[in-house]
């Protein structure tokens, strides 16, 4: 069916194009952008390149970045040699990518990322392994299909990705109204929407990213089909979307992209058990979430360090809670029953999202904690603090009680007993008495007398 419907959206896609044949330029003195914003490695490319004979340009997110105030964080060129070429130019090049083959030019810690025009994919190219390939939805599977500049223009995503500037003259091409879209604040697809959605479900990501990054809006034919496509999104490789997330929360706007995915039904093909416990315990699970991803584009804009793991333990933990108290039902005593169900979301998380091992370790370890932070007597208190997840477990449950969750005042015992002396700890723990909550199970317990799982409240110390 989906097959069907490709094919049915070619002959629109054709029509709807909004690609001009000839380009709007404007010069040196209708825009800001000057050479000594660029990149001189960038520019050092398009010199080569185009003393060569080549046609050579910076493209898309350093352009349209730079027009609205924004310091690029790299630099794309955009050539008509193919990649062969381009390396041949270059002893300091190297060819990457196989579904869209690209060349990486190094200079020192700084990598310029130069591909060759491309070109839209003919009729029945569907069949040549060696240039382009859709699958049965229309997903392009290789996108080698070289072309002109204009035909570079067509293919691109986003209208203000399709911007051109030619850093010898100063001038910049717009083939489809970037620059309109940019002064307008829109995020506009070129083309038939549904179409490019099918060419690679990963748009609607991108779609989502940009409105967040640069505050825009999503053009209203480009936002239509989002949230009927949204299921798309489970047949992309689970690999690839552990990077695409990484770009949606690691950009500085995490909140604001949190919302519209909720917005568009994007968040339910990512984050699956996150979504159904939204919908289950939508208070706490939405100011979990939502206070996580704020510290986290507090941390960015600090210029602090942010970790994956922590961003991941929140996306997740409001699924868990309700997985260790099944576990505890068939019998696991606390931490065990964590660790089983950690251990099992993580599992499931990991076939939607390929989050990595270095990951998904410290994700456990902090879950962790959070059943053996309650556990104070004797020397417990001391050997937690001298484990090297302290911190995070500690920052978590800060993040649980900012929350709404109740644990009888656990946040504030651990920030005082951080900041007092030994004798002051000594006496924390006496107080503690030796029937606390959470102490460690005895060898037999009273039937009924179940321990609470993590998320829910230990008694008042």
């Amino acid at each position: 069916m989906l097959k069907k419907l490709f094919k049915s959206l070619r002959s629109p896609l054709r029509r709807a194009q909004h690609i001009r044949s000839t380009p709007e330029v404007l010069t040196d003195h209708q825009h800001s952008l000057s050479r000594g914003q660029l990149s001189r490695n960038a520019v050092s490319v398009v010199d080569r390149l185009q003393k060569a004979g080549y046609q050579a340009y910076l493209v898309g997110g350093c352009v349209r970045d730079l027009m609205l105030g924004i310091t690029p964080k790299d630099f794309d060129v955009a050539t008509s040699a193919t990649p062969e070429q381009v390396r041949a130019e270059f002893r300091n090049a190297r060819v990457i990518g196989r579904r869209f083959k690209l060349v990486h030019v190094h200079f020192g810690r700084e990598i310029i990322e130069v591909a060759t025009f491309r070109a839209n994919h003919p009729e029945g190219d569907d069949e040549d392994d060696n240039l382009s390939s859709r699958n049965a939805s229309g997903r392009i599977l290789r996108d080698n299909v070289y072309g002109t500049l204009e035909d570079d223009a067509q293919r691109r995503d986003f209208t203000i990705n399709a911007l051109y500037y030619d850093s010898g003259t100063g001038r910049i091409l717009d083939y489809a109204k970037g620059v309109h879209d940019i002064r307008n604040q829109l995020v506009r697809l070129i083309g038939n929407p549904e179409q490019r959605f099918l060419e690679d479900p990963v748009r609607m990501l991108r779609a989502i990213r940009f409105a967040a990054k640069l505050d825009f809006d999503i053009e209203r034919h480009t936002a239509e089909p989002i949230e009927r496509l949204a299921p798309m999104l489970r047949d992309i490789p689970a690999a690839r979307l552990f990077d695409e997330v990484l770009k949606l929360f690691l950009a500085g706007q995490a909140e604001r992209t949190f919302e519209l995915l909720l917005d568009y039904d994007l968040f339910a093909p990512l984050f699956p058990a996150a979504a159904e416990a939204l919908e289950d315990n939508p208070d706490y699970s939405y100011e979990l979430i939502s206070l996580a991803l704020a510290n986290t584009d507090e941390r960015i804009a600090q210029g602090k360090p942010v970790t994956p793991a922590f961003l991941f333990a929140a996306l997740l933990w409001p699924a868990l809670p309700a997985r260790v108290l099944a576990q505890q039902d068939r019998g696991l005593p606390p931490i065990p029953a964590m660790q089983e169900a950690a251990h099992e979301l993580i599992a499931e998380q990991c076939r939607r999202i390929a989050i990595p091992k270095r990951f998904t370790l410290p994700i456990k370890e902090i879950w962790d904690m959070q059943e053996r932070l309650p556990r104070r007597s004797g020397k417990r208190a001391d050997l937690l603090l001298e484990n090297p997840r302290f911190r995070a477990g500690y920052d978590f449950l800060l993040l649980r009680e900012s929350a709404g969750e109740q644990t009888g005042g656990l946040g504030d015992w651990w920030t005082r007993y951080q900041e007092v002396s030994d004798s002051e700890r000594r006496e924390m723990i006496r107080n503690l008495g030796s029937r606390e909550e959470g102490a460690a199970p005895r060898k037999r317990r009273r039937s009924g007398a179940r321990r609470k799982p993590a998320g829910s409240a230990p008694a008042a110390e």
